[in-house]
């Protein structure tokens, strides 16, 4: 039986409380990482890790601009995985699943890995919305496409949003 990933929803929309931009954005992120990864046939177990990976991605971003003033992407790799090991501890998450998703976390920004299909199907799932919310044009797009797109179904969605990037 699938296990719920509500707990953490909420948990995460109190650590971005006041903040609904990355509230907005972490569901997005999710809905598409859900959609990939049911389209790519991931087991019930390792789909929980991934959607639990999705809503943590970016729990980073506070304690990078607390002590930084800034979100780059690799001070949310270094920073996010003890903010979000705590959460997930706090809800019951087992060592070795608070292992991967802090991975995962650990590396949303860092494309070409030989992650796993998990890796993969987060990483996709966060360009398919920041390509939006950061206004990318289609030379990006296209390029991203090539370089980093894997999935069937993550392709497209790339290509269905973004027609003039094929």
């Amino acid at each position: 039986m699938a296990r719920n990933t509500q707990p953490l929803l909420a948990a995460m929309t109190r650590w971005f409380a006041g903040d609904p931009r990355r509230v907005h954005h972490l569901l997005k992120v999710w809905a598409f990482t859900r959609a990939i990864g049911q389209s790519e046939g991931l087991a019930d177990d390792a789909l929980f890790l991934l959607e639990s990976a999705a809503i943590t991605h970016d729990i980073g971003i506070r304690p990078a601009e607390a002590q930084y003033g800034s979100s780059a992407g690799p001070l949310q790799e270094r920073l996010g995985p003890p903010a979000a090991a705590a959460m997930l501890g706090e809800l019951g998450y087992a060592p070795e699943e608070i292992e991967r998703v802090c991975w995962l976390i650990g590396h949303h920004h860092t494309y070409g890995l030989d992650g796993g299909p998990d890796y993969q199907i987060l990483i996709e799932a966060d360009f398919l919305v920041n390509a939006y919310e950061d206004g990318m044009g289609p030379a990006a797009v296209a390029s991203v496409r090539e370089k980093v797109f894997r999935t069937r179904l993550g392709r497209q969605m790339l290509d269905d949003l973004y027609p003039s990037g094929q």
